[in-house]
């Protein structure tokens, strides 16, 4: 069975890699014709529409999944009862975007002068950005049915066609010296909303003719489950952007360009974040499936230790050769790549408690997300308003570090607790302990000669030995790996 977790994890992997590394175009893009306190702005915006989003779909996408699988356990019609399910998430979460959008709009002035003194001259940018928002909520049950149903070359064109149209749109803009205009960045949100409009249009080709319908009593059980996940999802999203907004309103000069740096490091880190990415949109319809429990604690414990692996692999790689990395962005963004090591730990520990989350969601206890992102969200203001005002986005980075941090175990004491599932923390230990003395070497060995050859030299010798001690370990089989993918292309 983990099998096909792990082929469905490639599926959506490279998929999602394709289309994240088009996308990851604009960030070398935008860093290099826009300024720090300009770029600032983007990075403003785009981490307060998931919030937007995560508030918008009430956690509608995991009920989704898990109602339509107890749906299939139920028997019956099950594609009656899986329309129907479909009808209301659907039509619950575009009535609530419409709602919020007419909002956005009508106290656009406010809402304005609130976000801060970049937006007072262009309160227009609130009403693009809440179009992108209204149609990306309208298209996210949409994009869950394509998941459930296991169409994932639909779900991955739809979602290339959004970040191509974006893409050249961008470009294009930009080749017509429209980011020039007084409305300047403003045309970053206006080739996003195209996108979106386009990509929900032709997602209305993809839903059987069903329309958004609201079926009360199946809500009320439906948000029931959803509810505490709305909560959760709300503390976890608050802890992806509150580091944005804690630099925004506590560095006491130059926070906007501050902002503006932190943003494009962050970008830097899309590499683990692709992986994380992939690996969630494959493993949450898969662990909400209808498995038996000694089944599902199986896999649970073996998926972690192999993502925890690969997570590694992957923080090496570009921590050990981030001066490399820092050549994505623009010139004036590259003083902050010290911090990038740091942002890469947050996101590994990020896909870690993901994977100790699966339990109280298929056991319907999604009132614990309230406790596990509440912690992360109370850690994350603690160290967030002790440390930005001190070390500016640095002080960020690590704020959002020791978030992630409680989170994982705060998420480990309750499994621990009401789920016991056999976990190999020794191993996971092992390899995680192994990976950062790797890197305090390499680091060590840096700073002691200060010639960047030997040091890159020394580096890949030691990444080379952890990738080895890792297939060692693990006992891994690489020829019958390549001979497997071989014969399945």
């Amino acid at each position: 069975m983990l099998e096909k977790l792990a082929k469905q994890t490639a599926v959506y992997g490279i998929s999602t890699i394709v289309v994240r590394f088009l996308s990851y175009l604009l960030t070398p893009y935008y860093t290099r014709i826009f300024g720090q306190e300009t770029y600032g702005v983007v990075t403003d915006i785009y981490a307060l529409i998931p919030l937007a989003l995560t508030l918008l779909t009430m956690g509608m996408e995991s009920s989704y999944f898990r109602f339509s699988a107890k749906a299939e356990e139920a028997g019956g019609d099950v594609k009656a009862a899986k329309r129907r399910l479909f009808a209301t998430t659907w039509g619950v979460t575009s009535l609530a975007a419409a709602v919020f959008f007419l909002a956005m709009a009508f106290f656009r002035d406010g809402i304005a002068h609130a976000m801060g003194e970049a937006y007072v001259s262009h309160p227009e940018y609130v009403v693009w950005v809440g179009l992108i928002i209204l149609f990306d909520v309208w298209a996210c049950i949409p994009f869950s049915r394509l998941r459930e149903q296991g169409r994932a070359m639909t779900f991955v064109g739809l979602k290339a066609l959004n970040v191509v149209l974006n893409v050249v749109l961008a470009f294009g803009f930009g080749a017509a010296g429209l980011f020039a205009t007084e409305f300047g960045v403003g045309w970053v949100f206006v080739a996003n909303l195209i996108a979106s409009a386009v990509t929900w249009g032709l997602m209305l080709t993809t839903v059987d003719r069903t329309v958004p319908r609201i079926n009360w009593a199946l809500l009320v059980a439906v948000f029931a489950y959803s509810l505490p996940l709305l909560v959760g999802g709300l503390a976890g999203t608050a802890n992806e952007f509150i580091d944005r907004q804690l630099i925004k309103y506590l560095v006491p000069e130059g926070a906007m360009a501050q902002l503006g740096v932190y943003g494009a490091i962050t970008k830097i880190a899309v590499v683990m974040m692709l992986f994380y990415q992939m690996y969630r949109l494959a493993a949450e319809p898969f662990f909400l499936s209808n498995f038996k429990k000694s089944d599902f604690v199986q896999m649970n414990a073996a998926a972690l230790k192999y993502y925890v692996m690969a997570s590694m692999v992957i923080f090496l790689a570009i921590a050990l050769f981030r001066d490399v990395f820092a050549l994505i962005v623009g010139r004036d963004f590259r003083e902050g790549i010290f911090i990038l090591p740091v942002v890469l730990g947050a996101n590994v520990l990020t896909g870690v408690w993901l994977n100790l989350s699966f339990w109280y969601k298929r056991e319907e206890r999604t009132s614990l997300a309230i406790v596990v992102t509440g912690s992360g969200l109370v850690a994350m203001l603690a160290f967030g308003l002790w440390l930005i005002p001190l070390w500016g986005y640095y002080g960020a980075a690590w704020a959002r570090l020791a978030s992630e941090s409680v989170m994982v175990a705060v998420s480990w004491w309750l499994n621990r607790r009401y789920y016991p599932t056999p976990y190999d923390w020794r191993r996971i230990g092992e390899y995680v302990a192994a990976a950062l003395v790797i890197f305090a070497a390499c680091e060590a060995v840096s700073s002691c000669t200060g010639n960047m050859f030997v040091s890159y030299a020394f580096n890949i010798v030691l990444f080379a030995l952890y990738a080895a001690y890792l297939v060692r370990r693990e006992r891994i089989d690489l020829g019958a790996m390549l001979r497997s993918v071989l014969k399945r292309s």
